[in-house]
């Protein structure tokens, strides 16, 4: 398992963290766990994205962070408090017979996992990609550069590839109707995912008569990038939800969509891909489980496009497959902007997590189509040998257009004293536009 620091950093008027070095997730501000040199300002005001730069810039002499931490409506100099007074505790009574402590029978297995949303190959990444590559196929991995170290330190990473690929010799094509180059998939392995979610409204762009050349080039590629994938099949077989290994952990990852804009799946083949149905989302769930999983993840493409609000359809779906028990973390895709992150019956329920890497805003979407999130989550095993997920943490990411479609981490970029003022302005305003819906999980990375 790699290591990994977060500092929560509520935004949108709840709390803001910014700290150089990462504190671990449980460091949370008003505790005594604060370092003692540690300044708590008010911050109460809207406009905190100002505060905030003053708060990122500031270093004392010998280059160490001057240790600013903004937190509404109070003032406290944490050196201070005084230290608490231990009670003096009487030495222990020697037992007559030794204690023998046994070991646990086994390590509780643990494993980091991190999500993204919409990888939507527009017109102009495509291009980009084969500037990129000097004229010899195309290059998609610089534009993956910042968030790789990101994306590589979690045990098992999944992205949601909503373009299909073209299929071999086939000519590219983007919007309305996609089929992109294979090296997107050598590029999604080479920034550190594992798997991706396949199925979404995209899914059959080439029409029937060409779905088995897209799935077997789409498929294909992934495994030949050393990249798996859910909500595509091959073969009835293919279809059938398969279990990966995460440190000592069987995971299950299931992906549908609402539907195909229009085109059907194959009638004699249904199973190239997933419809939403909540009652064959609920079987394959529990059959997993009955082939050993521990863990099921599902991927859903659902939604209002633009739209931030959570839809009834959502909702109902939410409720339904979290009250059945048999999924651990729902992670949801296609709306192209950011939703809430919210517990479903003791579930957590990822909505939307945005465009991650697209050519957005065109024509009627808005200028939040740029912001996304690695959503980062640890599945832990209990004593009693259940797996509990923790609560999301929301890493802010920003679509660059105007650098090479190059995807930003928000937080660490606005604290790179290399990146250019424009860029930072443009930064704040996404933050500030994240934070406005995810505010309470957003973490500085």
């Amino acid at each position: 398992m790699h290591a990994r620091g977060f500092a929560v950093l509520g935004v949108g008027g709840l709390l803001m963290v910014v700290v150089a070095s990462c504190a671990r997730p449980d460091s949370v501000p008003g505790t005594e766990s604060a370092a003692p040199d540690t300044v708590l300002l008010s911050s109460s005001q809207p406009e905190f994205l100002d505060a905030m730069s003053n708060a990122i810039a500031p270093r004392v002499a010998d280059g160490r962070s001057s240790g600013v931490v903004l937190v509404p409506e109070r003032v406290v100099v944490r050196s201070e408090v005084p230290a608490p007074t231990m009670p003096s505790v009487p030495p222990p009574t020697p037992a007559s017979t030794p204690v023998m402590i046994q070991p646990l029978a086994a390590v509780l297995r643990h494993a980091s996992f991190d999500f993204t949303g919409d990888t939507l190959l527009h017109s102009p990444l495509v291009q980009q990609a084969a500037r990129n590559a000097g004229g010899d196929g195309f290059d998609f991995s610089q534009m993956y550069a910042e968030v790789t170290p990101v994306l590589s330190a979690a045990d098992y990473s999944i992205c949601h590839l909503e373009s299909p690929i073209a299929p071999p010799g086939a000519a590219l094509t983007t919007f309305p109707a996609y089929g992109v180059p294979a090296e997107i998939a050598t590029a999604l392995a080479g920034a550190g995912y594992d798997r991706c979610s396949t199925a979404s409204n995209h899914t059959l762009d080439r029409g029937t008569a060409g779905v088995d050349a897209t799935v077997d080039a789409t498929v294909d590629a992934l495994e030949a990038a050393g990249v798996s994938e859910a909500g595509m099949a091959r073969t009835p077989e293919e279809a059938l939800v398969s279990l990966v290994d995460v440190g000592g952990i069987a995971v299950a990852h299931l992906s549908y969509t609402f539907g195909f804009n229009g085109a059907h799946l194959p009638a004699d083949e249904p199973w190239r891909s997933n419809l939403i149905d909540v009652d064959k989302i609920i079987w394959a769930a529990a059959d997993a489980r009955a082939r050993g999983a521990d863990v099921v993840i599902l991927s859903l493409h659902w939604g209002s496009e633009g739209s931030a609000a959570i839809t009834p359809f959502q909702r109902q779906v939410a409720d339904a497959i979290t009250r059945a028990g048999v999924v651990d973390l729902i992670v949801g895709h296609h709306v192209h902007v950011i939703q809430p992150i919210e517990q479903v019956n003791g579930t957590w329920v990822v909505f939307g997590m945005g465009n991650f890497l697209s050519n957005m805003p065109t024509g009627s979407f808005p200028a939040k189509s740029q912001d996304g999130e690695i959503v980062s989550v640890s599945i832990d095993e209990q004593l009693d040998g259940t797996f509990a997920v923790s609560r999301p943490l929301v890493i802010p990411t920003w679509v660059d257009r105007g650098n090479g479609f190059l995807i930003r981490p928000v937080v660490a970029d606005l604290a790179d004293p290399t990146v250019d003022r424009a860029t930072k302005d443009q930064l704040y305003t996404s933050l500030q536009r994240t934070g406005s819906v995810v505010g309470a999980f957003v973490v500085s990375s």
